[in-house]
C-alpha cells in the first residue's frame, strides 16, 4: 500500500466517525505550496465556507504559502468565516494528514480565533 492510499484509507474512517456526530466538519487538504480548509454542512450537501493560500485576502497576509505561517493565516481567516456564519463548534476532518506541521498549525490558530473542535 503506498502513502497515498493508506491517507486515504484514513481518512474515509475518519469521515465516517464524523458523519455519526451530526456537526459541520472542518476539512482541510495541503499540498507542497498550498493548504485549503473548508467548512461542510453536517449533511455534507453544502460549503459554508472556505479559505485557503490561494485567495486574495490570505495571500496577501503571507510572505510563502507552504509554511507553518500561512496555515495559521488560513486557519484566522476560516475561523473569521465561521463565526461570521454563526458557527461554532466543528469536527475537524484532517483528510488523513498526520497532525503534524501545518495541520497542526491551522488547527491551533482556529481554535485561538474562536473555533472549539
Amino acid at each position: 500500500m503506498d502513502k497515498k492510499t493508506a491517507r486515504l484509507r484514513r481518512a474515509k474512517k475518519t469521515r465516517g466517525k464524523i458523519n455519526e456526530l451530526k456537526m459541520p466538519r472542518l476539512c482541510v487538504h495541503r499540498t507542497a505550496q498550498h493548504i485549503y480548509a473548508q467548512l461542510i454542512s453536517a449533511t455534507g450537501s453544502e460549503v459554508l465556507a472556505s479559505s485557503s493560500t490561494v485567495q486574495a485576502d490570505v495571500k496577501k497576509e503571507i510572505s510563502n504559502s507552504g509554511n507553518k505561517d500561512a496555515a495559521a493565516a488560513v486557519g484566522k481567516a476560516i475561523a473569521e468565516k465561521a463565526k461570521a456564519a454563526g458557527i461554532t463548534a466543528v469536527a475537524f476532518d484532517r483528510s488523513g494528514f498526520k497532525y503534524h506541521g501545518r495541520i497542526q498549525q491551522l488547527a491551533e490558530s482556529a481554535r485561538e480565533n474562536g473555533l472549539e473542535f
